[in-house]
């Protein structure tokens, strides 16, 4: 048998890999990530697959599951929101399966960030204003390492994508107005890819009332950086005087 954790995207379920999809559909047991994914996703598995939901359970109890399926040589499908490489605690888990022997697989996934920046409309990098993004949050429950404060994190003028912040979104910004400016763009998009899908666009003086007025506290992605700007200067990538060589030979 084998574990198989899968990013099963942001929330709109045709945001699902190809290979989420073949493996959620001829799986027999699932654990899942609670309200973090959306009911269209499970309508994938099979009907009569066991089904848990993660939010309800701890560490040893997911364990439990994994043993149980291993006795029975059946698959566990371990269903992630997201990417499961980004805030996904899949490591203490595996940590678990290597325990009892247990192989596994990650699928990875759409993540939230990729969502918002599609909601938005927009590219994270821009040639001469910022060509690193970083992905990082706040400290919640779960500290953050000293030397990666997010005040110092902004020294460096990327484009941020604040993960697991929504409730400190005034916080944040007025965090950032010093290193970015007050009139540095900011974007805020809840439950991107979504049905009820909401993107507040403004300042980071003006988006903490603007958060607070439409009620988000949780599940949204704040995008910080002037690279979410217009107008700023195009990319050379399709400048008349590069060559056709060049450009095939760009990746990203």
């Amino acid at each position: 048998m084998k574990v198989y954790f899968i990013g099963a995207g942001p929330g709109d379920p045709e945001l699902l890999t190809l290979k989420a999809k073949r493996l959620l559909s001829g799986c027999p047991i699932c654990i899942y990530a609670g309200s973090l994914i959306n009911p269209a996703v499970l309508e994938h598995l099979p009907a009569d697959a066991e089904r848990y939901d993660s939010a309800l359970m701890s560490l040893d109890e997911i364990t439990v599951v994994f043993q149980a399926a291993q006795q029975r040589d059946l698959d566990v499908v371990r269903l992630h929101s997201g990417d499961p490489s980004i805030y996904g605690a899949i490591r203490e888990q595996m940590n678990e399966l290597d325990r009892f022997g247990i192989g596994y697989e990650v699928v990875p996934g759409v993540s939230s960030f990729q969502a918002a920046a599609a909601a938005l409309c927009t590219e994270l990098t821009a040639p001469e204003i910022s060509q690193t993004i970083i992905l990082t949050r706040t400290a919640g429950r779960t500290p953050m390492p000293e030397d990666q404060d997010l005040l110092k994190l902004a020294k460096s003028n990327a484009t941020l994508c604040i993960f697991l912040s929504a409730h400190k979104i005034a916080e944040v910004a007025s965090t950032l107005v010093d290193p970015y400016g007050s009139q540095c763009p900011v974007a805020v998009v809840y439950h991107a890819s979504w049905p009820d899908q909401l993107v507040l666009r403004g300042t980071l003086a003006d988006i903490g009332a603007q958060a607070e007025t439409a009620g988000i506290t949780k599940t949204a992605m704040i995008v910080v950086g002037w690279a979410l700007s217009r107008d700023i200067p195009a990319s050379k990538l399709y400048d008349a005087g590069f060559t056709h060589e060049f450009r095939q030979g760009r990746s990203s």
